[in-house]
């Protein structure tokens, strides 16, 4: 075995007692793991550096990837005083010792970055209050967030910071981690191959997690002792990640689940129907978003599409879990391999938009019903004729308002089943321009 796992150095006396993930905090940015498309050579950070001019940012992005590290590391590197709080923790007293504490330093010849923590957890007028500050110069603020900034910060403050998006950490990231703690260790991690990648997986993509897990399989491993896939999650007693309904994770899933049946990938729509599953959601509100699906993406390519999706979700309701998770995952292939049409989707838009516009015109007077001798004689239902008494009960008569014109709102593509509502329309289209003397 080489030299790097056979270290036996005791750490020094200040680290001893630290946390693994602290004591690996990267000392510069360009050792910062997983998000080189900010900290690489031609990050968007690393840039910011070179050009001598850093202003206000908002990282956002998942916990345990690195936002709290790179702020300090952007300090360091600007030669700026660092501040940090916490949204969570802090009201608008801590603002003002900070903005105060920062007018001074500048007055003495330096800016101070100021980080904030959970930035989004301060309210509309605390998010106001960053303004002036970020407007003269007194602070660079960097905000760190895990939700969607165009949803949770204020517009004004948005406009003037950039907005820096941190990714998950992927598997090889997330490797390169655990090969710098072994180093840092001097030790190898007591598992299998399958159980290391198990780990990886465990980790979901926070790195903070990553080193942690690390930490607690060390310290439950004997002399020796190597664990396997299964002893490893009976160890760390670990789940599956569950994602936080306010959290992007849950929206992203749900639209990965929508776009793989649009895009007819019942492969990719199983994997993200079974993560969500897996996560703990609801399955009948999965069962609710078939049901859309069926109605927005297939219509009437497929008329059996809305009633396979609703037979699952009512099966799913009497079946129970797991049972009727079965059902839902029929439904998801289903819809997933039908045709496609949003055709119904369309015209549907289009007519709510025309009903809108036109919402006050009277529907023409010949398809009214006439009740009273009163509307009798002022025209109601003069002219109209019953379609069954027509030839291929068809009368091809108008029945928009007199005021507007004839629209076309349901445009069905040729395929699928409505290939066959197509040669209807085609034709009903041909009788009507007959039967009204060509004007149509």
């Amino acid at each position: 075995m080489s030299d790097l796992f056979n270290r036996s150095e005791p750490h020094a006396p200040a680290e001893v007692g630290k946390p693994l993930a602290d004591r690996l905090r990267p000392k510069r940015l360009d050792e910062v793991v997983g998000q080189e498309h900010l900290t690489g050579p031609e990050g968007a950070l690393t840039r910011m550096i070179r050009s001598g001019s850093l202003g206000s940012l908002v990282f956002w992005g998942p916990p345990g990837t690195g936002k709290t590290t790179v702020a300090r590391l952007l300090a360091g590197e600007t030669s700026m005083a660092f501040e940090q709080i916490s949204a969570i923790f802090s009201g608008v007293a801590d603002l003002k010792k900070v903005f105060e504490a920062a007018r001074l330093r500048r007055s003495q010849g330096r800016q101070t970055l100021l980080f904030v923590d959970e930035i989004h957890r301060f309210n509309r007028a605390q998010q106001d209050s960053f303004l002036p500050v970020m407007e003269d110069g007194t602070v660079v603020l960097v905000g760190a967030t895990t939700e969607n900034p165009s949803f949770e910060l204020n517009a004004a403050l948005l406009s003037r910071a950039r907005v820096l998006v941190f990714h998950s950490l992927e598997a090889n990231s997330l490797e390169n981690l655990l090969q710098r703690a072994e180093e840092a260790e001097g030790r190898k991690l007591p598992l299998t191959e399958e159980a290391r990648a198990v780990l990886l997986r465990m980790a979901d993509g926070d790195g903070r997690a990553v080193l942690t897990l690390a930490e607690e399989v060390w310290r439950a491993a004997n002399e020796g002792e190597v664990f396997d896939a299964e002893a490893l999650q009976r160890i760390v007693q670990r789940p599956a990640p569950i994602y936080d309904k306010g959290q992007d994770g849950y929206y992203n899933l749900i639209s990965a689940l929508h776009k793989s049946v649009r895009g007819s990938d019942p492969d990719a729509a199983l994997y993200y129907l079974c993560r969500m599953f897996d996560a703990g959601e609801d399955p009948l509100y999965l069962g609710r978003r078939l049901v859309r699906m069926a109605v927005e993406d297939i219509g009437l390519a497929d008329p059996q599409a809305l009633v396979i999706a609703n037979a699952a979700k009512d099966a799913y309701d009497y079946l129970g879990s797991p049972e009727g998770e079965l059902a839902l995952a029929q439904a998801c292939v289903y819809l997933a391999t039908a045709p496609k049409s949003n055709a119904v989707y369309t015209a549907f838009k289009a007519a709510m938009r025309a009903a809108k516009e036109h919402g006050s015109l009277l529907p023409p007077k010949h398809i009214l019903n006439a009740p009273t001798k009163l509307m009798k004689e002022t025209g109601y239902g003069s002219g109209y004729q019953y379609d069954h008494d027509m030839p291929d009960a068809f009368s091809g008569q108008d029945y928009f308002p007199e005021a507007m014109d004839r629209q076309s709102f349901y445009n069905p593509p040729d395929r699928g089943f409505e290939r066959e509502i197509r040669k209807r329309l085609e034709y009903w289209k041909k009788l009507r321009r007959e039967r009204q003397g060509g004007e149509h």
